[in-house]
């Protein structure tokens, strides 16, 4: 159980500490030239960030870095689950189309969701960036941000990985299915 202030109990932190460093090692493709030292101490200055990477993990986002942005002196995560994240599943865009339902509701929203956490919805160009890592959503699709244009007019957009290519497609906001998710990015 966490702490109430978002900040994680100390054994929760060497324990999320220990898994992004392991998933870290393991995927060095994702971030050539980073080294794990310099995340850390960006991590352990920062409580807030922690707590949403917990967040982001316990969601099965499977979050790790994937960037560093030399402007803003941070390291960009992204969830790096193979599929879009279990516990982020069958919701619909946002709250505008949450409150439009008027019957079986899902529990949340995307853009609701990710608030709640403290991080991004990935966008279309950061999804196509998470691609080069590997082979996302080949069996789930995720909620991606919506141009204000398309949202105005009930859309959402939605993206996956199938026949070796990254599909972009729309649906109504308020819809949501048992393999839909989203994925997050969260710079620290």
């Amino acid at each position: 159980m966490k702490s109430n202030k978002k900040e994680l109990l100390p054994e929760q932190r060497e324990e999320l500490l220990k898994t992004l460093k392991d998933r870290f090692e393991k995927n060095m493709n994702r971030h050539k030239g980073v080294e794990w030292t310099k995340v850390q101490a960006k991590l352990e200055a920062n409580a807030g960030k922690l707590w949403s990477l917990d967040d982001m993990e316990t969601t099965g986002g499977e979050p790790d870095v994937v960037g560093y942005d030399q402007k803003t002196d941070q390291y960009i995560f992204y969830d790096c689950a193979a599929e879009s994240p279990k516990g982020r599943r069958s919701i619909c865009y946002d709250h505008e189309a949450l409150e439009s339902r008027k019957e079986h509701k899902p529990g949340n929203s995307a853009i609701g969701m990710a608030t709640e956490m403290g991080i991004e919805i990935l966008d279309e160009e950061q999804y196509r960036e998470l691609q080069q890592f590997g082979k996302f959503d080949t069996k789930t699709s995720s909620w991606i941000k919506t141009p204000a244009g398309i949202r105005k007019l009930g859309g959402g957009i939605f993206a996956d990985y199938r026949y070796g290519t990254i599909f972009v497609y729309h649906n109504g906001a308020e819809s949501y299915y048992a393999a839909r998710g989203f994925r997050g990015a969260l710079r620290v």
